[in-house]
């Protein structure tokens, strides 16, 4: 397992990060902690979880798995869904902040998060006010570095410049969906997050499991993707875009002897600016599929291969832009 440095700080991750999401939901406690364990055994040191996975289930199994090795890891959690009825039980307020991050901690049976999330950009409230109170969180030492996840790239850059300007600390990683068949971020936030040295997270690295080999043309009986909601319902993932890629996926496992899983994986991982692609598993079967896209190289046609097949259109403004480079750039 190789690490990297986690954004513009000294925070060091394992290059895989073990998501938790289906703990204490598909995936018993049992093989949770089993899960935990045999990451930690391979060298992974990072977990994501949040207060929402499984109504807070997640937090208190991850807690459980890591009392008497908390110091090993970097524990990752997210606030901002609703967690009660309460008016005030959502969103980024001071308050649901300050409630969020107790509840948090006392699930998880520990005094500080290593990496405290925003879960998604709340409307509602003045970044300012969300700001204020994560860089209180730090200074109080509940908190040791923040993040952020599905923002748009004004809504990133803008919490950034607030946050030099006010001297409050800033994000140092964002969480967004990245995969082969979801590369939306190509578009303007992998570049701000290059310059701007933020560590890239990415979820859903499979697809919501279509990178797994799993699932043909015919609409799956089983599985995440017969959600009929969500980033990996069937019907947004179903595409025929998305089936080119898919069989190019299979002709590239097939020719280095891997499984579709670790190919997919392994693109993000050779990818710029991935700081440390967040992988799940329900099953244990699975983790170790997965745990398989470390320690080994793609040959650089086959990912460029699977990088032209997956590339976004030429849009402007890329196309315009682009064109005016300098040619010492």
């Amino acid at each position: 397992m190789k690490y990297n440095l986690l954004g513009k700080s000294g925070l060091a991750v394992s290059e895989l990060c073990l998501g938790t999401m289906t703990f204490g939901n598909t995936t018993s406690e049992e093989d949770s902690i089993e899960m935990i364990d045999r990451f930690i055994d391979r060298g992974g040191n990072f977990l994501d979880t949040a207060d929402v996975y499984v109504s807070g289930r997640s937090e208190e199994i991850v807690g459980k798995a890591i009392k008497n090795k908390r110091s090993d890891i970097v524990l990752a959690t997210k606030v901002r869904m609703a967690t009660s009825g309460n008016i005030n039980g959502v969103g980024l307020s001071r308050k649901h902040i300050m409630d969020g991050v107790e509840a948090s901690l006392k699930r998880l049976k520990t005094d500080y998060i290593d990496l405290y999330q925003v879960h998604v950009w709340d409307d509602a409230t003045p970044i300012e006010e969300t700001l204020r109170t994560l860089d209180d969180l730090v200074s109080s030492g509940k908190v040791r570095y923040i993040g952020c996840s599905n923002f748009f790239a004004w809504q990133l850059m803008k919490a950034l410049a607030y946050s030099d300007a006010s001297r409050y600390v800033r994000f140092v990683s964002i969480q967004p969906q990245y995969s082969l068949v979801s590369r939306q971020m190509d578009r303007e936030m992998l570049s701000l997050c290059l310059e701007e040295k933020v560590g890239i997270i990415p979820w859903a690295p499979l697809g919501g499991g279509f990178l797994t080999g799993r699932y043909n043309r015919n609409e799956p009986v089983e599985g995440r993707l017969t959600s009929k909601a969500g980033e990996s319902a069937w019907v947004n993932r179903a595409l025929d875009k998305n089936f080119i890629i898919l069989d190019a996926l299979l002709q590239a496992a097939a020719e280095l002897g891997k499984t579709p899983a670790q190919v997919a994986l392994r693109w993000l991982l050779q990818r710029e600016g991935m700081t440390s692609p967040i992988f799940g598993a329900s099953k244990l079967e699975q983790f170790e599929d997965n745990i398989g896209a470390v320690g080994w190289e793609m040959p650089s046609d086959v990912w460029n291969r699977l990088d032209e097949v997956s590339a976004l259109p030429d849009d402007y403004p890329d196309r315009f832009i682009y064109k005016f480079r300098r040619p010492f750039e």
